[in-house]
């Protein structure tokens, strides 16, 4: 299970860099349009949350305290990201990507979840 939580942890290290530094790029590739000044705001501390929510896997990702906090995350921006997609109202060049690869994450970390209880 380590593994995909470290893969999973690394997403959302990634993430929170990219809202840290440059919310503006990550508003028009994600969600295909410009972040007020309030948006921006919201962005950076987004993204300090994402650094450190990443960096509770450090010292043991699989910790199923871990998993399953990297789980929720997964599942909920699949879910609403998915939503954005198909409403139309806010897509970007990497929209579809991001769902795909928190799908990938999500199934991945249940998968992990349900094959170490089965050992």
């Amino acid at each position: 299970m380590k593994w995909i939580t470290t893969a999973a942890a690394v997403e959302a290290a990634a993430t929170g860099l990219i809202l840290l530094l440059s919310p503006e790029l990550f508003g028009r590739l994600i969600l295909g349009g410009e972040l007020a000044e309030p948006g921006q705001a919201l962005g950076r501390l987004t993204g300090i949350v994402l650094l450190g929510f990443a960096l509770t896997s450090l010292p043991d990702p699989s910790a199923w305290s871990v998993t399953r906090a990297m789980l929720t995350y997964n599942l909920l921006a699949t879910i609403y990201l998915g939503y954005l997609g198909i409403t139309g109202k806010l897509v970007g060049m990497l929209l579809w990507p991001a769902v795909a690869l928190h799908v990938l994450l999500t199934v991945s970390l249940a998968a992990e979840r349900v094959a170490a209880r089965r050992a």
